[in-house]
């Protein structure tokens, strides 16, 4: 997909503060530090449309970004970082929850995890969220470029099984970097933005 326009919208924290529910949405999710904002840049080929922080855990809220008048992307913040005050940790569940449970527009989740690290507890948690309410998700592993290529496929392995991913399913392997895997997902997410409509 070629991308002509992309432009932050607005910030939100629960449902009255959304932006309308006219364009199919592709939520991006992930622990901090797992590389999402720069997952996200790369993928729309925008260097600085999603700001990098050196500080994890910096977005506390759901990001709403037009592209091409076409789609929405929604960041989501980053959860698990224990520099994050505990009332903001608080607020992260009930958040995406709701997101999750009443926008009828989403269409697909990536959930973002380091390839260098084991699946959290609380990326297990959120995996959990999404087979509840039936949302398709897709698990990408970042930072791949930083791996050989042996430890990459082990690495792919290494998630199956925590994720319980079905026979055939595996993680699309990432590198904001080098672009390795960028091809491979958004075949995934065009596919997705054009399935058919959901209602949670």
């Amino acid at each position: 997909m070629k991308i002509t326009r992309a432009s932050f919208v607005k910030t939100a924290t629960r449902p009255d503060q959304y932006p309308p529910a006219v364009n199919p949405e592709l939520a991006v999710a992930g622990r901090s530090n797992v590389g999402k904002s720069s997952l996200i840049n790369a993928l729309l080929n925008r260097k600085q449309l999603v700001r990098t922080s050196h500080t994890p855990g910096r977005t506390q809220a759901l990001n709403f970004f037009a592209v091409n008048e076409r789609f929405s992307v929604v960041d989501f913040p980053g959860y698990g970082y224990a520099k994050v005050p505990e009332a903001v940790r608080r607020q992260w569940g009930p958040m995406v929850e709701t997101y999750l449970r009443v926008r009828e527009t989403l269409k697909l989740v990536l959930v973002v995890m380091d390839s260098r690290r084991e699946p959290t507890r609380d990326d297990l948690s959120l995996v959990g969220w999404l087979r509840a309410y039936r949302r398709p998700w897709l698990p990408v592993l970042t930072k791949i470029d930083k791996l050989s290529r042996n430890e990459a496929r082990r690495a792919v392995l290494r998630f199956r099984g925590p994720l319980d991913l079905g026979e055939g399913t595996d993680a699309i392997v990432f590198s904001a970097r080098t672009g390795e895997g960028r091809e491979r997902l958004w075949t995934a997410v065009e596919d997705a933005l054009r399935s058919p409509d959901q209602v949670p």
